[in-house]
């Protein structure tokens, strides 16, 4: 009887509820999801941004012509006779030394890595919520204090782009006037003329 008693007054033999097969425990507060999932959002948005060739657009030979930090769409070529013909294709450039401005080379590695972090930060975000204590508090403040060294690094690489306007590559498509912070010509009357440039935006 004693025994019996012992056994049942001592909390180390009462029953443990099971939890449900299949759920998963998160480490993030509503206000967490929310953060995780714009930050995935943003992440991806930025690096598809990056990747793709369209933060410039101008024309060359009569053929539309787009660029980014290290990709462009459209290039010349010689053909035969020693004639420029255009060759209408995306493509990156053949070697990093080959990106047409110093800034470029710059603007392509600092934006790269803002890209990089974000992604690394909105991976960590969503992994939180699917594994409980996976994220504490101190580790999201580091991993928001990551976020803005990443947007920071992006905005970095968003003024650095104008200032490569100024290469060959660029001027022969704006119609060899264009300069650091300035696209379009100007007329022989005076007046400003805009060619078929757009306003370069970043990611």
């Amino acid at each position: 009887m004693i025994t019996f008693y012992i056994w049942c007054c001592d909390p180390t033999h009462l029953p443990i509820p099971a939890e449900k097969p299949g759920t998963m425990r998160s480490s993030l507060t509503l206000v967490g999801t929310l953060w995780a999932f714009l930050s995935l959002v943003t992440a991806v948005a930025s690096s598809t941004s990056y990747f793709l060739p369209y933060w410039l657009f101008g024309s060359q030979l009569g053929k539309p012509v787009s660029f980014s930090t290290f990709r462009r769409c459209n290039y010349p070529v010689r053909g035969e006779g020693q004639s420029l013909i255009m060759v209408e294709e995306c493509g990156r450039y053949a070697s990093f030394s080959a990106i047409p401005s110093l800034a470029w080379q710059m603007c392509t590695v600092v934006t790269g890595a803002g890209c990089a972090l974000l992604l690394l930060v909105a991976l960590a975000a969503v992994l939180g919520c699917c594994m409980e204590e996976l994220i504490s508090r101190m580790m999201g403040r580091c991993m928001g204090a990551a976020q803005f060294v990443g947007g920071l690094l992006i905005s970095s690489g968003c003024a650095l782009y104008p200032l490569g306007w100024n290469s060959p590559e660029i001027m022969q498509t704006c119609g060899n006037v264009s300069n650091q912070f300035q696209l379009g010509s100007r007329t022989p009357e005076g007046t400003d003329h805009v060619i078929s440039v757009e306003k370069a935006h970043c990611p």
